[in-house]
């Protein structure tokens, strides 16, 4: 089965929480604070495996979750980092945000990598907050959560030129007498059900990789057929080879398919009108066809290049194999993605920092907290020791929460929400 595009979740680690220790040994009667801090949590990376051929494996698999840091210890000894969890996928995978629509990642060469969410710190041990005031701190940090996100992965085929037309034209025939594919063939539409690839040699010894589209019909960027599903794979292709029927034996009129599926490639998006196409006039050796090539001619103008071809006879195909060869060779790679879209590049804009908190009051009289900025620190204090919920009380101070609580009329003895953690405000 072809699988092309999934739905994932991914977290790197959490860092490794610091601990509070002091020194213990012999002859040091005095010994300070010795707690090492925690180690990086795992990133994790999507490699490019050109081995791969299909996103399969994540039908079976969908949450990946790297390893956190090790905890720190004492004698000052720091956890352990971990490395990165790395996830491999074939080449022409691109990584959407799935909340952002943001592009992530577009990965297309074999051992390409991208790092598409980052671990968390480690928490500092008690060492870290030794001052000459409070030389015996009873304080340590929890790990910082590592970052998550839900991704939509897309599988675009990587192929030179991509066979676009009607069901029933040819297009399975076709890549099976020019290359060694072994596609589905049979006389009723949507025979094809998954991109097929197939290298292609001509008799010049020059070689590219075509691709077998299923069927469009009208409508299929808007989701009609199996159109919608598929016409991601031709953004990639360098060319368009355009197989028509031009027996007309299903009783359509060819000059008409071409207009329906050039207006399709048009709606899809405006961009792949710039590949230069090919039209292969497939089935020349039927009835009717010499006379509709000629009424086609006429309609279609000097300029579109045509190719009368009959892909069960094998008659004309070595002059259109060597047309796409020359085109695929002159025709520069097509970006799928302008530089700003994609994350791992280096672009500088300005963006508005996000609040640290925000406060909302709820219906029973108390009063919940959220934030990126609030939230972090609060998982990343530990609660069993009271110097460190002191530190985070003044924390909140300082961010300004006390007296926004306060502008909201928040008294002695209101509740207090953050996360799933309830407090009692005390003024």
């Amino acid at each position: 089965m072809f699988v092309d595009k999934v739905k994932i979740y991914v977290k790197a680690g959490d860092g490794g929480n610091g601990i509070v220790a002091y020194r213990r040994e012999k002859y040091v009667p005095d010994g300070g604070p010795a707690g090492g801090d925690g180690g990086k949590g795992a990133d994790v990376v999507f490699e490019v495996d050109e081995g791969l051929r299909t996103l399969m494996d994540f039908r079976y698999q969908r949450h990946f979750k790297a390893d956190r840091g090790e905890n720190g210890r004492p004698k000052n000894q720091h956890g352990k980092s971990r490395d990165a969890m790395t996830v491999r996928v074939p080449p022409g995978t691109t990584l959407t945000d799935e909340e952002t629509g943001a592009v992530v990642a577009d990965l297309t060469e074999h051992g390409q990598r991208a790092t598409v969410v980052r671990g968390g710190r480690g928490g500092r041990g008690n060492s870290r907050f030794a001052s000459p005031s409070n030389p015996a701190p009873e304080i340590a940090e929890n790990g910082e959560p590592g970052q998550e996100k839900e991704l939509v992965l897309e599988l675009k085929l990587l192929a030179d030129a991509g066979l676009v037309g009607f069901p029933s034209v040819g297009k399975s025939t076709f890549l099976s007498v020019v290359s060694a594919a072994k596609p589905k063939i049979a006389d009723y539409h949507f025979t094809t059900l998954a991109p097929n690839l197939g290298v292609v040699e001509t008799d010049d010894k020059r070689s590219f990789v075509l691709a077998d589209l299923p069927g469009l019909i009208e409508g299929a960027h808007s989701g009609v057929g199996l159109g919608h599903q598929f016409l991601r794979h031709i953004e990639r292709t360098r060319v368009i080879v355009h197989v028509i029927d031009m027996s007309g034996i299903e009783g359509r009129d060819p000059y008409e398919d071409y207009q329906t599926i050039n207006e399709e490639l048009k709606q899809y998006n405006m961009r792949l009108t710039e590949r230069p196409q090919i039209i292969v006039a497939n089935k020349m050796d039927l009835p009717d066809a010499e006379e509709n090539l000629e009424i086609f001619k006429e309609m279609a103008g000097e300029d579109v290049e045509i190719y009368p071809v009959s892909a069960v006879t094998k008659q004309g195909l070595a002059g259109v194999l060597r047309s796409i060869a020359d085109k695929v060779e002159s025709t520069p790679e097509f970006p799928l993605y302008e530089e700003e879209e994609i994350d791992q590049r280096v672009v500088y804009k300005y963006t508005k920092k996000e609040d640290p908190f925000k406060i909302i009051k709820d219906d029973d009289g108390g009063f919940t907290i959220e934030g990126h900025e609030i939230e972090t620190a609060f998982k990343m204090t530990d609660f069993n020791r009271h110097d460190s919920v002191q530190r985070f009380s003044r924390k909140m101070r300082r961010m300004g929460i006390d007296q926004a609580l306060r502008d909201l009329g928040a008294e002695d003895g209101d509740t207090v929400r953050i996360l799933n953690y309830e407090f009692e405000f005390i003024e």
